[in-house]
């Protein structure tokens, strides 16, 4: 990819845990200058470095005004085009590297509706999409009519955390007031919520223009928060493009992108459908989603969301962007911690098996068929024989890992 000028247009990502190597190398294939902003620790990770023109580190508990500095310093020597984050984690950092440097994309505020948790539910809440009822954990007295007032039991959830990073199940007063003691001055960066009791679902959109140009509906074998801090296997699968399920989330997860401002780029966006069948908005991100979901997307549809990004991303505001076809495929994995550090998957011989997943102390198996029927039933098997051979459980991290 050329700029007007004639150079290479240079991607520079932020990416301060290793992943989004697919975006590394569809850009490269692009013809860009591809730059990367990691953590110290991560210079000598296994990033695809024959796609990488230059690494550039920085310490993990870098200031946002030195960080601001080191990149300017990068900025001196090359023109950056586009500033990516390509986790969750940096998304708020390159909304202000972009902000500073003016490159374009998505700025700081935007980027707020899409990282905190209590941003997101102010933002649909007053756009009239349903969300879990939530109070922030700022002034003692609206707490303590919030609960009051909406039954036990809550979720105390961090508001820029991802994934089931540090979520809490509060079963009483008691309890809650004990954890904002613990807390402390901290409190605030928490928010509390109604726990809805019902299944988990979730949407992977690619949005080009401010329109989503690519969607699929999902759905989770048990909630992530559940399996994250009660055990269990994972599962997800996709649900069939013309039911009922499949339509309701696309039209709320329409409506969810549009209120919260996403111009370019994918997202993961999660809900909840209530016991009375209601739809409820959970959260959202500016990213791929995790746990190999990418790769199931792509089992089942051919449209691999790093490489899409890439491309949307390259294209930027001016530019074409041509979107794949949202093919009628179904595919779901089943993943587990494993007792094992290899664990043998060699009696798993179905021919709908199209990637076993090699990660130390886990055993995950993606399965795809024209058959939306076949796959649940293979994934509910294979869970139970997960169950028996390989499951081990950890407690949830309460941050972070590299």
């Amino acid at each position: 990819m050329m700029t007007e000028a004639g150079r290479p247009l240079t991607v520079l990502a932020v990416a301060t845990y290793l992943k989004g190597e697919e975006f590394l190398r569809e850009c490269r294939r692009q013809g860009c200058r591809v730059l990367l902003l990691t953590a110290d620790s991560l210079a000598d990770a296994a990033w695809p470095r024959e796609s990488i023109d230059a690494i550039h580190t920085v310490p993990r508990d870098i200031t946002p005004d030195a960080l601001r500095r080191r990149v300017a310093g990068i900025a001196r020597a090359e023109r950056l085009d586009r500033i990516v984050a390509l986790d969750d984690f940096d998304v708020e950092t390159a909304a202000m590297l972009r902000e500073y440097l003016r490159t374009p994309g998505m700025g700081e505020t935007t980027a707020r509706h899409f990282r905190d948790k209590l941003a997101m539910r102010v933002r649909a809440r007053n756009g009239g999409i349903l969300v879990p009822d939530f109070v922030a954990l700022v002034n003692d007295e609206e707490i303590r009519s919030w609960t009051g007032t909406v039954p036990a039991p809550w979720v105390m959830k961090p508001r820029s955390s991802a994934a089931a990073i540090g979520i809490k199940k509060v079963n009483n007063a008691e309890e809650l007031w004990r954890a904002l003691e613990a807390a402390g001055e901290g409190r605030a960066d928490y928010l509390l919520e109604r726990f809805v009791k019902g299944d988990v679902y979730h949407v992977d959109s690619i949005v080009f223009g401010g329109e989503i140009r690519f969607a699929v509906a999902m759905k989770y074998g048990r909630p992530p928060m559940e399996v994250a801090h009660e055990g269990g296997i994972f599962i997800t699968r996709r649900l069939p493009s013309d039911g009922d399920e499949a339509r309701g989330l696309l039209t709320v997860n329409q409506q969810v992108l549009s209120r919260l401002g996403l111009q370019r780029g994918v997202s993961h966006t999660e809900f909840i459908r209530g016991t009375d069948g209601a739809w409820f908005f959970l959260e959202t991100s500016a990213r791929v989603g995790g746990a190999f979901i990418v790769d199931v997307i792509e089992a089942a549809t051919g449209a691999n969301l790093w490489r899409e990004w890439a491309r949307l991303e390259i294209a930027g505001e001016d530019g074409r962007y041509d979107a794949p076809p949202v093919a009628t495929g179904s595919a779901g994995i089943v993943l587990t911690l494993a007792r094992q550090e290899e664990p043998d998957l060699s009696r798993f011989a179905d021919p709908e098996i199209v990637r076993r997943l090699k990660k130390p102390y886990h055993a995950g198996l993606i399965v795809a068929s024209p058959d939306a029927g076949r796959v649940e039933h293979l994934l509910n098997d294979y869970a139970k024989r997960f169950y028996a051979d390989f499951f081990a459980s950890a407690p949830a991290p309460e941050r972070p890992t590299e």
